[in-house]
């Protein structure tokens, strides 16, 4: 078996898992108004076309060119930026899904390409076309927006739902996995709120309209905040088809998850309940700032679910396959024989500084198995997490990460590997002396040994599980 090693890239003080998730929630969000924004100009171009609403048809023309500034060249930006990061953090992850699923990230590209055509052509000569030609214009660039929604959620939601695809690596089983159908529904009734907190705030910033005017309009755009009472049942169909331990780390075994997903499901509320009494209160005003606010807060829910959806892979990128530091579970057990780093190819950046081999390999060990979700010294820093432990904590705790937080891998590398990251460790705590005496006892490695073959290269899930009930096969 041949391991993969790809050149490594560092963010300093951020977390890899930071960098991606920032750029990542906000294309998602712009790309969620894209989608709901086309779906929203159709309804106000039917609007023009029926007479039933005079100011329809300025608003139409108005909005698209902010979805055009907005949407298509930050998103475009964002989206670029999305393959740049993530082909750095996750070349495996990232080669898998494009090996696995590329007719359909084609298919993407295609819809893609289609969205922006029309996008653009109706930007350049929306003002000029008849009535029913600026709706076949928005009715292309809306169908192509939310079709290229349809692949990319299919193929986003098989990393923690591959369910019959990791036997048959069937395309389709891989695209319509239990949890597709509910995300894409969720994800559309998101856009549809996102475009009318938009609309809300291009409507303030009409000068010549009146105050009962963008009054009527605001009331025409809340309606699109009415889908959002099927976000409770959507979510529950959701959470019922992930795996069990996932949604046991959402509902509370995970602090950090279960707050994003009460802020995502506070703001929400919130914006709901502002929802309501709007189409409640015809002429209640919205004014700038409080559209701005509400913007913010759809924001937040965004933020706070992708947290969690990319959370609950844990300690999967490709749930049963692919492990979070790109080592397959069939590579773990294997490199637990022949070592993690020994073909490393690519050096320390300050590796003359290392007293001795023993912590370069141990720099080496954290660059490949931890780097990827810990800094150093940083967010989610290692030292800090590990410097109060005493080194037969570390050494237990490291060879049975699966054990020590369920979400975490298991090691993948030999006793020796494993010394060395420890004694890497307690180094770098110690403030890099000079001089640092190589820990080789047979004794210790031993011991080691024993804690590895203990846990094995399970999950952590399934070891809970096995230990839970040792009959179990």
């Amino acid at each position: 078996m041949d391991h993969y090693f790809y050149p490594v890239n560092d963010f300093g003080p951020l977390m890899k898992g930071m960098v991606i998730g920032g750029i990542g929630i906000i294309h998602v969000f712009l790309a969620q108004f894209a989608i709901g924004g086309g779906i929203l100009l159709c309804y106000f171009q039917r609007l023009a076309m029926s007479g039933r609403n005079a100011l329809a048809r300025e608003f139409v023309d108005g909005y698209f060119r902010w979805l055009v500034l907005i949407s298509f060249v930050l998103g475009a930006l964002t989206g670029v930026s999305m393959w740049f990061t993530t082909i750095q953090v996750g070349p495996r992850t990232i080669g898998l899904m494009v090996d696995q699923f590329h007719w359909l990230w084609a298919t993407e590209w295609t819809f893609f390409c289609l969205e922006v055509a029309a996008g653009y052509a109706f930007y350049r000569y929306g003002t000029r076309l008849t009535d029913r030609t600026r709706f076949s214009l928005l009715a292309t660039y809306s169908f192509a927006a939310w079709m290229s929604l349809f692949w990319i959620n299919g193929i986003l939601s098989w990393q923690l739902t591959p369910a019959g695809w990791l036997s048959t690596h069937d395309v389709w089983q891989g695209m319509f996995n239990p949890s597709f159908w509910p995300s894409l529904i969720f994800r559309t009734i998101s856009s549809l709120s996102e475009a009318g907190l938009f609309a809300c705030l291009i409507i303030n910033f009409v000068p010549h309209w009146t105050r009962e005017q963008k009054a009527s309009m605001f009331n025409q755009a809340f309606r699109f905040l009415v889908p959002m009472t099927l976000m409770p049942v959507v979510g529950a169909w959701y959470f019922g088809v992930v795996p069990e331990d996932s949604r046991e780390w959402v509902f509370g075994e995970s602090v950090a998850m279960n707050m994003f997903l009460m802020i995502s499901v506070g703001a929400s509320v919130l914006i709901g309940i502002y929802a309501a009494v709007m189409l409640i209160n015809r002429r209640m005003f919205l004014n700038g700032t409080t559209s701005l606010l509400l913007i913010v807060l759809a924001l937040a829910a965004t933020a706070g679910g992708e947290f969690v959806r990319e959370g609950m892979r844990k300690p999967y990128t490709v749930r049963n396959m692919l492990y979070s530091n790109s080592i397959t579970e069939s590579e773990a057990a294997e490199l637990r024989k022949k070592g993690s780093v020994a073909s490393d190819p690519y050096p320390l950046r300050d590796e003359a500084s290392y007293p001795n081999r023993q912590l370069v390999v141990g720099a080496k060990v954290y660059r490949m198995q931890c780097a990827v979700c810990h800094t150093e010294d940083g967010a989610n820093g290692l030292l800090g997490l590990t410097k109060t432990w005493t080194p037969e904590q570390q050494r237990l705790n490291i060879a049975q990460l699966q054990r020590t937080k369920p979400f975490m891998p298991p090691f993948a590398g030999p006793p020796e590997e494993l010394e060395s990251l420890v004694q890497w460790l307690r180094w770098r705590v110690a403030g890099k002396p000079a001089t640092w005496k190589e820990s080789n006892d047979p004794a210790v490695l031993a011991k080691i040994q024993a804690h590895l073959d203990e846990v094995g290269t399970a999950p952590g899930i399934a070891v809970a599980r096995t230990v839970a009930n040792p009959t179990s096969p």
